[in-house]
């Protein structure tokens, strides 16, 4: 079997822990401590987090999309194969190794998704960029942690809770839709959702096509206000 090699490492945000990009022939991983985040075989549920979005937003013109997350572009690939020609797409992405592993050893993971005209890259804050600017997107997208719980950076934890959402509804377009990846289910988190004004949904996913791991997805509809 060839074995894994490390290609590269970044300190997360806090400094306290560790990304790693490991390469084994024309597979990748990102790996976070022990913690497996991302794999470029297995990128079916992350299709499907864009790909669910795209279906709610398929009838609007010039569609926004923010993207919390560059990961291996997984999402990002799949949104711009389902987006018209006049959307514009921003990915925030806090890691800047992360962007440079992208147009580096990742490059053809990636497969010139980075230089789409459609494509902004921001390295920043997701949450920042959410409360930026009301009424801003048609579709936030977040594929920032395993789980609405900081993993990777301990300040995501604020996207999850009521003041994070609150934000999240505000920053999205009347009946824009928020949708949340997730390695596994969270009723919590689906009660936050529906507390914070969204009429939920719960998708059900596979990491790769019918098979491997169970994900789970929230589409989260911003509702009208009363």
């Amino acid at each position: 079997m060839i074995p894994w090699v490390q290609l590269d490492s970044a300190k997360t945000p806090d400094g306290a822990q560790e990304l790693r990009l490991k390469q084994r022939g024309s597979e990748f991983s990102i790996m976070l401590g022990t913690n497996e985040l991302m794999n470029s075989r297995l990128s079916g549920s992350e299709e499907a987090l864009a790909k669910l979005s795209c279906e709610r937003i398929a009838t609007r013109r010039q569609p926004r999309m923010l993207i919390g997350g560059l990961g291996m572009g997984l999402t990002l690939r799949a949104a711009l194969a389902e987006l018209p020609g006049d959307a514009a797409v921003t990915v925030a992405e806090l890691v800047p190794a992360v962007v440079s592993w992208a147009r580096g050893p990742m490059a053809e993971v990636f497969a010139g998704c980075l230089d789409d005209p459609r494509v902004a890259v921001r390295e920043a804050d997701v949450g920042n960029l959410i409360r930026a600017q009301p009424a801003a997107w048609d579709a936030i997208l977040l594929d920032v942690d395993n789980g609405p719980e900081g993993i990777v950076h301990k300040g995501n934890d604020a996207l999850y809770g009521a003041v994070g959402l609150s934000a999240a509804r505000a920053a999205l377009k009347p009946g824009g839709v928020l949708a949340v990846w997730s390695q596994g289910p969270d009723a919590g988190f689906a009660r936050r959702l529906g507390q914070a004004g969204f009429a939920v949904e719960e998708v059900k996913t596979r990491a790769n096509g019918k098979r491997g791991a169970r994900h789970v997805i929230w589409i989260a509809a911003n509702r009208p206000r009363p």
